[in-house]
């Protein structure tokens, strides 16, 4: 259980990393080298694996709860406005939220992150 508890705290930049890993590959596949700027956006949660500070965990926190936000926000007008739904776009609606909901708690482990525990 201590093992468990100690290395938690890393589990949203690891999820973060690993959606970021995703999206490159699925953009890489289409687009070729314009697919390498989607990699910079993992430089700072590698950061925080290596280096962790609380004020860049609260800022990433922040930034990625607000756009989190948004995107509950896009997927719920978008749920609401949809009127005949096939199976296959259900899927991807399905899909969608758990990726939107996924990104929220691990936003909001981020913030519980930066002020509960001092890296």
């Amino acid at each position: 259980m201590k093992l468990i508890s100690r290395y938690s705290k890393f589990i949203p930049y690891l999820y973060f990393i690993a959606v970021i890993a995703y999206w490159f590959t699925d953009v890489n596949r289409s687009s070729g080298v314009t697919a390498y700027p989607i990699l910079l956006f993992s430089i700072p949660f590698i950061w925080q694996l290596i280096r962790p500070s609380k004020n860049l965990n609260f800022t990433l926190g922040i930034t990625f709860v607000c756009i989190s936000s948004y995107l509950i926000l896009a997927y719920l007008s978008d749920l609401l406005n949809i009127v005949n739904l096939s199976f296959s776009i259900k899927q991807l609606m399905v899909y969608g939220g758990l990726f939107v909901a996924a990104n929220f708690v691990m936003s909001l482990w981020m913030i519980r992150n930066s002020m509960k525990r001092a890296f």
